[in-house]
């Protein structure tokens, strides 16, 4: 298998060019490490763009503290770093010189400014930091070590966490050997579930949330900090405001409480999004959107989410998050979506995150391998999570409330379960309990048409139903319609379509009533709703 350092050396090394270096020699300095020497280590947060000039840096692994990979290193034209460069988060490996060596280095801000004005060196470099991250999540190249997701709710938890934001890890299960060793290194019970960073930091009664202050992820601003705009929401419509609010130069703050995508980036695959012909996850397509509102200037803040609103006597927006952070914005964009409703079925909060799921991502898959599984649901999603499950499980059972799919899934999903020997749709059919101790273990269901009960031997439902507003937090400062959705355009006799009843707050994408729930318009909504923000800010 190849390793990151091959991918460093070969599929990415893109030089910038003579330009693009004088460019950053009117702005940075030079530094000189001797050999041994550590440029950055792994968890410390980017604050600089490194070139290097002459000399050798390698990767170093971040459990042995030796050279990382089959022996690639960084040479002279190539330059340190990943993505997480365009968002000020924490390098996941560190670098260390081989032989003396001489960088040119450019304060990070300093430097994210050059890459604004000279889009073709932006180009080069945002190519090469995001294969980089590609090539560590499919690696599993990382100093953030996971061991006994398997077994352990809170650490799956944090599997998902990682993997919906694009955070490489190492993930070992309780029996492998190389599991006890990093266990006895690390002074830890052997056979116990643990998040290690590095080659020692235990990180105690671990969280995503910590886990994303640990990568720099968590981010931070000051209470007065006055945004152009906050968009709350890192869906496709969330990501797509991001997008077009910096490309416009505006300052930009999303807000996402678990992962930049949405209900969108549980998507395993969306086949039907124009200029993917072969599909793309939503997970992916947001991630790029992500990295290109970051190269624009967009800030992301995850996870945090917005708890309060209220309107000050200015006509500025006051955000309260749920950690207490506050923020303030000019304007508004709600981007919250929609969430999956949890059934009314006793004991199912008991089994989230251990049996009960309500994503299908590569680490829900991994967890039931070569079992039967159970899809509930009769949208898009619950269709595409069931094919792409179905790659992996023994079975696949779609439970579907209705006698059709014909109003709520697109026909090619429908043909393809249809025909896919691996998957049974069961109509008028419901999950009416859940069996198991600690982790589930089997369901109930029940066909309406005859009444039926029955069970399904399984470990793994994965819950795709019904679409609630995320819209508590607004605080009564936009009229809503009875299901709980935003009003917008003429419902409130606003011109914009994208306009509640409050000037100033514009609502797009799932969360809006009457909106398409597709991710294709969603994208829409966001790339346009930034037209009117842009008029609203600029009326006086």
């Amino acid at each position: 298998m190849e390793t990151l350092a091959a991918d460093l050396k070969t599929m990415v090394r893109t030089p910038l060019e003579d330009a693009h270096v004088a460019a950053m020699r009117k702005v940075g300095v030079e530094r000189r490490l001797k050999a041994g020497e550590v440029l950055h280590r792994a968890g410390e947060l980017v604050t600089e763009f490194c070139y290097l000039l002459d000399g050798e840096m390698e990767a170093v692994d971040p459990s042995t503290g030796g050279r990382y990979g089959d022996g690639a290193t960084l040479g002279p034209t190539q330059f340190a770093g990943d993505i997480a460069f365009l968002h000020g988060g924490a390098y996941s490996m560190a670098l260390r010189a081989v032989q003396d060596t001489t960088l040119l280095c450019v304060e990070r801000e300093t430097m994210l400014d050059l890459m604004a004005r000279v889009p073709e060196m932006s180009d080069i470099i945002i190519t090469v930091f995001a294969a980089r991250r590609r090539g560590q999540l499919e690696r599993e190249a990382s100093a953030l070590t996971l061991i006994g997701a398997e077994a352990d709710r809170n650490i799956r938890r944090i599997a998902a966490f990682a993997g919906r934001n694009r955070i490489p890890v190492r993930s070992l299960t309780l029996d492998e050997a190389e599991a006890e060793a990093v266990a006895h290194a690390c002074s830890i019970a052997p056979n116990a579930p643990a998040v290690i960073f590095g080659k020692g930091e235990v990180i105690a009664d671990p969280t995503p949330r910590k886990i994303a202050a640990r990568m720099g992820l968590d981010l931070s601003f000051e209470e007065d900090e006055l945004h152009d705009v906050l968009i709350v929401g890192g869906g496709p419509a969330g990501v797509a405001a991001a997008v077009y609010a910096g490309s416009e130069g505006l300052k930009a703050l999303v807000v996402e409480d678990l992962a930049v995508g949405g209900q969108a980036g549980t998507s395993s695959r969306i086949e039907n999004y124009m200029g993917f012909p072969t599909g793309i996850s939503g997970a992916d397509l947001c991630w790029r959107g992500e990295v290109q509102a970051m190269k624009f200037g967009t800030r992301f803040a995850v996870p945090r989410r917005a708890v309060t609103l209220m309107r000050k006597d200015d006509g500025t927006f006051h955000i309260t998050l749920d950690d207490g952070a506050e923020t303030c914005a000019r304007a508004l964009v709600v981007a919250t979506g929609v969430q999956y409703r949890k059934l009314p079925i006793e004991r199912l909060e008991d089994f989230e995150s251990a049996g009960i799921y309500y994503a299908a991502t590569d680490v829900e898959a991994r967890f039931c391998r070569n079992t039967e599984v159970v899809v509930i649901g009769g949208g898009n999603s619950a269709g595409q999570a069931a094919m792409f499950l179905s790659r992996t499980a023994q079975h696949v059972h779609v439970l579907v409330r209705g006698d059709s799919l014909a109003a709520s899934m697109s026909r090619y999903l429908t043909d393809r379960l249809e025909a896919h020997p691996r998957i049974t749709i069961h109509y008028r059919t419901q999950m009416t309990c859940c069996h198991g101790d600690t982790e589930l273990d089997a369901i109930t269901i029940r066909n309406a048409a005859d009444g039926q009960d029955w069970q399904i031997r399984t470990r793994a439902v994965f819950v795709m139903v019904g679409a609630a507003p995320n819209t508590q937090w607004l605080s009564g400062l936009v009229d809503l319609n009875e299901q709980g959705f935003v009003k917008t355009g003429a419902d409130v006799g606003q011109s914009s379509g994208y306009a509640t009843s409050c000037p100033g707050i514009y609502a797009v994408g799932d969360v809006r009533a009457g909106s398409v729930k597709r991710v294709a318009s969603a994208v829409g909504e966001g790339s346009v709703v930034i037209s009117r923000v842009w008029e609203y800010l600029n009326a006086d």
